[in-house]
């Protein structure tokens, strides 16, 4: 029986990830695609123009699973610091779980690909920090934090704490849980946006 257009993208698109979950992080070449889809490279062309496209229908899936996630939190999620520990949690959650689209979200999937694909990320990214921003100012609405917080820098910071927890993770080979001391650093991460209204010493 004939696999549908659609379940042959999907077929395509997963051992894609799954290929880019091998810990040394080889470049991926279509003919090693085909090869283990077991079919030709033209077969792959069929469904995507390029390999390019392969990597942005896994970017469309990072975004679609997150901000599925991130438009929950935000619309049933009332108190602004919770909004921001639970966003905090999916992005580092769906690390643990998505091995290749981390690699994908850090970048290191990348290189030597389409420029645009980065900058699709760097998009991606900004609006995941925009999305803890709103938080943060959602918690000084609510008095949990002071109303002149740095909210883009706080915001800025919580992501590269992401950002360096998925780093870790795929240098160390996926050993490197990114969720590992979450717990113990989330507490941490509040008490320094609690302590951010101003100068210092203020």
């Amino acid at each position: 029986m004939a696999v549908r257009t659609g379940e042959r993208r999907l077929q395509i698109l997963q051992t894609l990830a799954e290929m880019l979950e091998t810990p040394k992080g080889e470049k991926i070449t279509t003919a090693a695609l085909a090869a283990r889809l077991e079919c030709s490279e033209a077969a792959l062309y069929r469904h995507f123009a390029s390999k390019a496209q392969m990597f942005e229908g896994l970017i469309e899936f990072i975004e679609q699973s997150l901000f599925g996630v991130i438009n929950q939190i935000t619309s049933e999620e009332t108190r602004g610091f919770k909004q921001v520990e639970l966003i905090i949690g999916l992005l580092l959650s769906f690390a643990q779980r998505n091995r290749g689209m981390t690699r994908v979200l850090m970048g290191d999937a990348l290189t030597n690909e389409n420029e645009r694909l980065q900058l699709r990320i760097n998009v991606l990214l900004d609006k995941v920090e925009a999305a803890t921003k709103q938080a943060l100012r959602i918690a000084a609405t609510q008095e949990d934090l002071k109303p002149d917080a740095d909210f883009g820098a706080l915001a800025n910071l919580l992501r590269c704490y992401v950002v360096g927890r998925w780093e870790q993770y795929a240098r160390s080979g996926f050993s490197r849980d990114p969720l590992a001391q979450w717990q113990q650093q989330w507490p941490m991460l509040y008490f320094a946006c609690l302590s951010q209204s101003g100068e210092p010493g203020r």
